[in-house]
């Protein structure tokens, strides 16, 4: 019998993921939940899945043939209330802004930015 999911998270391998954890932690309001060298498990207070960062070239990754960078073709989706308010405080506060604010035709509105690392971090608002 199957006793439910109790919880789910993204694992992501990058260079430095103190770094990737730091601009998600300032940025965001995300928690430390879990960390040892090599990796942070982090947690929103809203909810969620865990984020957890990896050391790119862990021995202890498997399966080993997939243990290159996260950063080819992921995007971490966020969706939030006032993506012009939290858009205009990350560009004044220096983040790497990859796409400002557009609205696609069936009503997301999106912004992007890169982390330390190189992934990319969209911010979603439906309008």
């Amino acid at each position: 019998m199957d006793d439910g999911i109790l919880g789910f998270g993204i694992s992501l391998n990058v260079p430095d993921p103190a770094a990737s954890a730091a601009f998600l932690m300032q940025n965001f309001g995300f928690l430390a939940e879990m960390q040892d060298e090599g990796f942070i498990s982090l947690k929103h207070p809203d909810g969620g899945p865990n984020i957890v960062f990896l050391r790119t070239g862990l021995p202890t990754f498997k399966p080993a043939d997939i243990a290159g960078s996260a950063r080819d073709g992921i995007l971490l989706v966020m969706v939030v209330g006032d993506l012009d308010a939290r858009h205009a405080r990350l560009a004044a506060e220096g983040a790497d802004v990859v796409t400002p604010p557009e609205t696609e035709p069936w009503g997301e509105r999106y912004a992007q930015y890169r982390d330390p690392n190189g992934l990319i971090i969209q911010l979603v608002q439906w309008v």
